[in-house]
């Protein structure tokens, strides 16, 4: 059974296709390459684990992740920038970990750009760590910049933090 959030309530809940016109506005002021609408339509319709975190009607961040054969994806956690430093990353993270976890998932993976200092030590403060990179993976101004591929092991996290 899924909760629904009622008028005024903050939460996290599945992402819906009525909230992808939210999901997009944010998408595009956060990423100079957004992902299009179709790649959220896609998601949500392939069964991807695609979460929102709504306050006061507002969407304020979200999560997609993909599940399977024992592993996890996270293939983006937005946090809206006017909701950014409010913990919201950690705690859609978290909940992606949690979904996981439900899946029996024994590994957790995602990329980051290097760059991206402030989305690496989220990442790191949860347990993730860095086991390898992929070269030219995302668009640049410049160019390609690398991912950094972030791992982490969910029995290890489990046991430590649950």
């Amino acid at each position: 059974m899924v909760a629904v959030l009622k008028p005024g309530n903050s939460g996290i809940r599945p992402m819906l296709e009525t909230d992808l016109d939210e999901v997009i506005s944010v998408e595009e002021a956060a990423y100079e390459f957004p992902w299009t609408r179709g790649i959220f339509h896609d998601c949500l319709h392939v069964g991807y684990n695609c979460w929102v975190y709504e306050e006061n009607g507002q969407l304020q961040a979200y999560g997609v992740m993909s599940t399977g054969g024992g592993e996890a994806h996270i293939l983006t956690v937005v946090v809206r920038k006017e909701a950014r430093g409010r913990q919201l990353g950690r705690k859609m993270i978290l909940h992606l970990l949690n979904v996981a976890s439900k899946h029996k998932v024994d590994t957790v993976l995602l990329e980051v750009r290097p760059s991206n200092s402030i989305a690496i030590g989220l990442y790191e403060s949860v347990g993730f760590g860095e086991i390898g990179r992929r070269k030219d993976y995302y668009p640049d101004a410049n160019g390609r910049e690398d991912a950094l591929i972030m791992g982490l092991d969910l029995q290890q996290f489990k046991n430590n933090n649950w």
